[in-house]
């Protein structure tokens, strides 16, 4: 696939997600073994002192890390996460979160990545979080899609 498919590929997948779209995530930025999703400040994702809720940090490093994955993947093929790992470094605070995933290394059955979960406030940039991510390779048949 050309970048442009692969990019549209990407975006309409996680247009799909429930999930993100109730948090009010958005995908920012799609190339090959790189996307970058964001979530900017809402008082509905906090916990009680006021910081962005540690697992939705977990789960936007986890969607741009899979998403990233899929990135490298042909057209009969999705991934699904099979682990990950994550350093939650410094409270999520802040008007806007970015999370990065990274292609490590690209495989036919176990993707690598890597990522990392950046607070924005005042245009000042504060590192939060660090993922590494196994994403298994599974192709697609019946109901599963990207």
């Amino acid at each position: 696939m050309d970048s442009a498919a692969i990019e549209k590929r990407i975006r309409d997948s996680f247009a799909r997600q429930a999930f993100m779209a109730t948090v009010g995530a958005r995908m920012a930025t799609v190339r090959a073994g790189h996307v970058e999703i964001e979530l900017p400040y809402a008082a509905g994702n906090t916990q009680q002192h006021g910081f962005i809720h540690g697992g939705l940090v977990a789960s936007i490093a986890d969607s741009a890390c899979g998403y990233a994955a899929l990135t490298t993947m042909p057209e009969d093929a999705a991934v699904l996460t099979a682990e990950f790992k994550i350093n939650l470094m410094s409270p999520a605070t802040g008007e806007l979160l970015r999370a990065v995933g990274r292609v490590v290394r690209p495989g036919r059955r176990l993707v690598i990545c890597s990522g990392d979960v950046f607070a924005i406030d005042k245009g000042e940039e504060k590192h939060v979080a660090l993922i590494t991510a196994t994403m298994a390779v599974v192709r697609m048949s019946g109901d599963l899609r990207d």
